[in-house]
């Protein structure tokens, strides 16, 4: 794998932090909605005309978009209906990681407290051969992501301080 160059997103995985699941539960065919903005306030500062400030208030995040086929038999399914049918909402949290050629994480989003806020299933044809896709749109609080390269940079500069901190001549 050559890091070099910008990694390409068809292979990844989703783990859901629920019981139970199965096999199934782990392939979808794609994955979005990992957006974060913040939302400003402008401020006018006395005698500067020219501009405004922009002061941060908070951060927001999308709805997270999961598509797949689908599967006959699905612990997540069970629970997006016990929440849309039942309104028993358990939030739970996710695991989404791009992986390398050899499966392993390259890059990680550890998605808290999500629930299901929208359940599609794609529309039947006759005149068409194709899969039944299964659509989840989820809300969640916010999303930590973790890039195990920068953390490895990051632990080996800090050994290099302190190592060289440790030092004295």
């Amino acid at each position: 794998m050559d890091l070099s160059y910008p990694q390409t997103g068809w292979h990844f995985l989703v783990a859901f932090e629920l019981f139970p699941q199965l096999p199934y539960d782990l392939r979808f065919q794609e994955v979005s909605g990992l957006t974060v903005s913040v939302e400003t306030e402008p401020y006018k500062e006395g005698g500067e005309n020219r501009f405004t400030y922009q002061l941060p208030l908070r951060t927001s995040y999308s709805e997270l978009v999961l598509k797949r086929g689908k599967f006959l038999g699905s612990g997540i399914l069970s629970w997006c209906t016990d929440a849309i049918e039942n309104f028993e909402f358990k939030p739970t949290n996710i695991l989404i990681s791009l992986l390398t050629d050899d499966h392993l994480p390259l890059y990680n989003w550890y998605v808290i407290n999500a629930v299901p806020k929208r359940l599609e299933v794609s529309g039947f044809s006759a005149e068409k051969s194709e899969i039944v896709i299964e659509t989840l749109a989820l809300s969640y609080q916010y999303f930590k992501y973790y890039d195990p390269a920068n953390a490895a940079l990051g632990l080996a500069g800090d050994l290099t301080g302190a190592i060289s901190g440790g030092i004295s001549l």
